[in-house]
């Protein structure tokens, strides 16, 4: 586990300092790219409208099998093709560095403080649909700092916490078959027509992969927050009422860390999802709320990597 733990805080760090350079993503593109074109392409083949609700669901079960196993066994396979001490650690961090959200999720979030701060409605609502799936036109500015904040929490831990988690327990193949879960469950495990019986593996799946890192996701908010007990006693009053079994931990750990209201009544695709809020007796979020969020966020990632080292030291130590 020592080795594992220093593969991922190199791909921690690499990932921290220089995202995913767009040169190389024009060059060779993302693995969630590819991890999408394979599941698009087996959505497409196999999510047949005119089957049964029983076929439809049995075939996202397979699908999503055959796309956890490949990703894992990609994974296996350059794992064991990779040897010797350092060097195997080295190139680990190195596969596991596109696999990471550290910088592109700072941009994304900041890309939406800065507009909404100097009153560039047009431009915030831009931003923020970058980052969440609900209908920005229909955002006002507490909307739009809302979003951007329970999508900095929530995605904390499913794009940096829970990659960390399952590639520190089981390595390359670990994060590469979580990562192959969270992206099928982003592109078809939503409760709607199309995707409602093809999808639930998918959506089950993620649920499973994120039940430790969501609450782990939550503690480090609290613990590195200016009001560690509030922000804990939020998320442990609030984290149920949330729609998903997971999400509501680090949003709600979020909500109280900073003092605001999150989550609550929003429009998807015409439709009002009548959600309840989290920590709704505090205010509504504004742009400087976003721009704390983001302290609190650079933060926790200090806490996780530093964990992560003493972790690492003391293994190899012993």
């Amino acid at each position: 586990m020592t080795a594992h733990l220093a593969a991922m805080l190199l791909a921690m760090a690499l990932d921290a300092l220089l995202g995913w350079p767009r040169r190389l993503h024009a060059l060779i593109g993302h693995p969630v790219g590819w991890l999408g074109a394979l599941i698009a392409l087996g959505d497409r083949s196999l999510n047949r409208e005119g089957a049964s609700f029983a076929v439809r669901r049995i075939a996202g079960l397979l699908l999503a099998l055959a796309i956890i196993a490949l990703a894992a066994g990609v994974g296996l396979a350059l794992s064991q093709a990779l040897t010797g001490g350092w060097f195997k650690v080295v190139m680990t961090g190195i596969l596991v560095w596109p696999l990471l959200a550290v910088r592109s999720m700072h941009a994304h979030v900041a890309n939406v403080a800065k507009p909404l701060g100097r009153g560039d409605m047009a431009e915030a609502r831009y931003a923020v649909a970058m980052i969440v799936g609900r209908d920005p036109s229909q955002l006002d500015a507490a909307g739009i700092a809302r979003a951007a904040a329970e999508s900095l929490a929530e995605n904390t831990s499913d794009g940096i916490i829970a990659p960390l988690f399952w590639g520190i327990i089981f390595g390359l193949p670990g994060i590469a078959a979580y990562k192959a879960i969270n992206t099928m469950d982003s592109m078809i495990g939503y409760r709607t027509a199309r995707y409602g019986a093809f999808g639930w593996a998918a959506a089950r799946i993620d649920d499973l992969a994120n039940i430790v890192p969501a609450r782990l996701t939550g503690l480090l908010f609290a613990l590195v927050s200016t009001r560690p007990a509030r922000a804990l006693s939020v998320m442990w009053r609030d984290a149920g009422q949330h729609r998903s079994p997971n999400a509501g931990w680090p949003e709600s750990a979020f909500a109280g860390a900073l003092d605001i209201r999150l989550s609550g009544p929003r429009i998807y695709a015409d439709k009002v999802s009548d959600e309840p809020w989290l920590n709704g007796e505090a205010r509504d979020p504004g742009a400087v709320d976003i721009d704390l969020g983001l302290i609190l966020y650079r933060r926790a990632m200090m806490l996780a990597a530093s964990v992560m080292a003493l972790l690492a030291i003391s293994g190899a130590v012993s």
